[in-house]
This record gives structure tokens, C-alpha cells and sequence, in this order.
């Protein structure tokens, strides 16, 4: 088991890891995730040319991508000396991942593509703001994604962020009628003494097996892609995620550029540590 994204040691999203997932069926995998309760990661050979194939499970079905998975489970090869060069490919279902080792940081970086946008209508928008506990209307909801789609809603305070209270028992169906995989409000928050932009935020997932998430790559990365579009960010930013749940998290997304110099998506990054099993 590891722990993805902690900030100051402390949270982060658990990831039970299995390091060699040959042999195993999808109904195997799905029930490790069921068994602890959380997105769980498997490793395998890649036959289309990459360092190695990933799969995912949460409790309820399998992800396409894992952002927090991919990070954590890339660091545990580094530490256990499987992964070597400064750089990997991964196979996902949702596509390949490059990946690059930061040795000074002693954390891993992996890509996600170019942001995918569309505004909500003022109706669907309410009923967002209604399923999260919000009081009036006038909240606009983006759906934005790198890899699945996440409802964007952005909040006054982080005060009103953490106060939320969600209706949970018709998160499925709500999510459903806007085609989204998961809420995710969040607010700005103080930057960092190095002036690093902070946002703070929360993921209720539409159906993963469990009511909110305390640290969601694909989500953070769908975010710094829709403020970098939008012209709020220019930077790196970190998304502080899981305190309301008690398990702080910080999640660091970069941009991220081809060889000549054009954008091209976004860096995914935080630190991991080893958690109990």
C-alpha cells in the first residue's frame, strides 16, 4: 500500500499496489479494490511497445486512467529498482502516459493531454449547485477533462468549500444526466510563500464505491487545464484536496510543452509515501 499526493507527510489517497498482475482476471482485480475500499492499481506487460501497461479498479468497475495510481506506482517501481531510466511509457486504456523521474525532487512526473471543455447550461448548472448543498443559483458548472470528464464549479471561499454537504444517494444519476464522472467545486486559496498558486478542492465521484475522493489527479489536471485556458493560471499551480475528509492532499500540475516549444497538456506531480496495508 502506498499513499499519493500527501502534503507535509501527512493524507494523501491510498493505493493498494499489485506489482505483477499477470494471471490475474478483472474480477480479481475489482475485488482487491472492494476489499480496501479504494482506486487500486496493477502492473503488466505492455505489448504495444511501452515500459509497462497499468490497469485500475475502484470498487464499483474499472478507470480508464488513474492519475494518483500511475504517480504512486511509478515511484514504488523506482524504489524497488524496476523503473531505472529517467523516463517510461505507459500503457492506460485511456492512452499512453509519458512519464519522467525528478531526481532532485525525488518524485514523478506524468503527462495528461490537452484540456477538453464545454459549459454547462444554466438549468444543469443549478442542479449541480443544488446536489452539492449549494443555497441559490448563478454557480456555473464547467465540464472539463484530460482523460474523464469532471463538473468544475467554482466556489467564493475555501470556507464554502469545506462546508459543503452533497446528496450523495443521487450522485449516480445526477452525474449521468450531464455526462460527467464526478463533481469537483473548488475555490482559491493563499499562494505559497514561493507565490505558487494554491486551489483548493473537493471530488465527489459519480460512482466509484465511495462518497468523496480525498486526492484526484485526472480532476486536478482538468482544472489546471480549464484556469490555464481561461487565463487564470500561467504556472504551475497546487490543488489541495481531502481536507474536509481529513486527509490533506496536494496535488502539483505544471505545464507542459512539446520540443518545440508548443503547449501541449500538462505535468502531473506530488509526493508519495509508503502507507499500511
Amino acid at each position: 500500500m502506498i499513499r499519493v499526493f500527501v502534503r507535509d507527510g501527512q493524507g494523501g489517497n491510498p493505493v493498494p499496489l499489485v506489482a505483477d498482475a499477470r494471471g490475474m482476471s478483472a474480477p480479481a482485480m475489482q475485488d482487491v479494490a472492494a476489499t480496501h475500499g479504494h482506486e487500486s492499481a496493477f502492473v503488466l506487460p505492455s505489448d504495444n511497445g511501452c515500459d509497462w501497461r497499468f490497469r485500475f479498479f475502484v470498487p464499483q468497475h474499472e478507470m480508464e486512467m488513474c492519475g494518483h495510481a500511475t504517480v504512486g506506482t511509478l515511484w514504488a517501481m523506482r524504489q524497488w529498482g524496476q523503473w531505472t531510466t529517467p523516463t517510461a511509457r505507459i500503457e492506460t486504456m485511456s492512452g499512453i502516459v509519458q512519464a519522467y523521474w525528478d531526481d532532485a525532487a525525488q518524485r514523478v512526473w506524468i503527462s495528461q493531454p490537452a484540456v477538453r471543455i464545454g459549459a454547462l447550461n444554466a438549468e444543469a448548472a443549478d442542479r449541480v449547485a443544488m446536489q452539492i448543498g449549494l443555497l441559490g443559483k448563478g454557480y456555473p458548472a464547467i465540464n472539463a477533462a484530460t482523460s474523464r470528464v469532471k463538473t468544475l464549479v467554482e466556489l467564493p471561499s475555501v470556507a464554502m468549500l469545506d462546508s459543503l454537504d452533497p446528496h450523495f444517494s443521487s450522485m449516480e444519476s445526477l452525474c449521468a444526466s450531464i455526462d460527467s464522472t464526478g463533481l469537483y467545486p473548488y475555490a482559491f486559496g493563499v499562494p505559497k510563500a514561493d507565490g505558487m498558486r494554491v486551489v483548493h478542492a473537493r471530488q465527489f465521484p459519480k460512482s466509484s464505491g465511495y462518497p468523496e475522493d480525498a486526492a484526484t489527479g485526472i480532476a486536478a489536471a482538468a482544472l489546471w487545464g480549464y484556469l490555464h485556458a481561461a487565463g487564470e493560471v500561467s504556472g504551475a499551480i497546487a490543488v489541495w484536496q481531502g481536507d474536509a475528509m481529513g486527509s490533506p492532499s496536494e496535488i502539483l500540475v505544471a505545464p507542459r510543452k512539446t520540443d518545440s516549444g508548443e503547449p501541449d497538456g500538462c505535468w502531473l506531480s506530488g509526493s508519495v509515501a509508503w502507507g499500511e496495508a
